[in-house]
């Protein structure tokens, strides 16, 4: 069973309407964690459940998780101060196999900042290609910045970067060859044509699933997602201790 730490709060900060930036100091859970994993925060007394967030990066034993407020867990979350403590329950969950090659992080939304943790962890360089709304959406982009040797941003409405989706630069740097590896964390049907892509230039992709989650350990079954095994039978997987990270051909699209 993972470790349940009372972390203090180091920092709390708005990067963009409605996500906040919390980051807490927890030098044994900081050592333990990978990129792709996650937290269960729980989120004050009245919530039985906890909520699952992502870790944006780690620097020493500070953790800093990013997150979007939804409801009343995350917003009771937004509204912690630094000083005070949070109960969280972690590392949890199966992260990004890094790969030795190069490396592009695709990210959408809320999804991208688990993929900054990974892009500081790389063992090669990174490109980024990070999708947002619109220029008031957009968060991390400098992080992301100072740790890949390019940055490409996208916007729905093209009020930043590229008009357009993250499959736009992605079949660009794709064509242009030299890459192995692709690693994505978003919405659903953004990280089913990340794949798409992927498997027309054969190139591996990971991708985090994000599914709705209810202990975090395995047990609930909430988050079943259906995965083909080694022999390509179908299955049902669990994102909280199978993945959330899985080999992107491994993973049945749902229309």
């Amino acid at each position: 069973m993972p470790d349940v730490c009372y972390c203090e709060i180091i920092d709390n900060s708005l990067l963009a309407d409605s996500v906040h930036s919390v980051t807490v100091a927890c030098r044994e859970s900081a050592l333990m964690s990978a990129p792709g994993q996650f937290f269960h925060i729980k989120c004050g007394k009245a919530r039985l459940l906890r909520r699952p967030i992502s870790i944006s990066s780690i620097h020493g034993d500070k953790i800093n998780f990013v997150f979007e407020v939804k409801g009343e867990g995350t917003r009771w979350l937004s509204k912690r101060r630094p000083g005070q403590k949070l109960n969280i329950l972690g590392p949890l969950g199966n992260g990004y196999v890094m790969p030795e090659e190069k490396l592009i992080v695709v990210g959408g939304g809320v999804g991208t900042p688990p993929l900054l943790f990974a892009a500081e962890s790389a063992k090669n360089t990174v490109t980024a290609v990070l999708g947002f709304r619109s220029l008031d959406r957009v968060i991390l982009v400098d992080e992301f910045k100072a740790v890949c040797d390019e940055v490409f941003v996208t916007t729905d409405d093209g009020s930043a970067g590229i008009h357009g989706a993250v499959t736009k630069p992605l079949e660009d740097l794709l064509k242009k060859g030299g890459y192995k590896a692709v690693i994505s964390c978003g919405q659903l049907i953004m990280q089913k044509a990340v794949a798409e892509l992927c498997r027309k230039y054969d190139v591996h992709c990971q991708v985090s699933l994000e599914e709705r989650m209810g202990c975090g350990v395995g047990a609930c079954l909430v988050c079943a997602c259906a995965t083909l095994d080694s022999d390509a039978v179908l299955q049902m997987s669990r994102a909280c201790v199978d993945g959330p990270v899985f080999n992107a051909n491994e993973v049945v699209w749902q229309e």
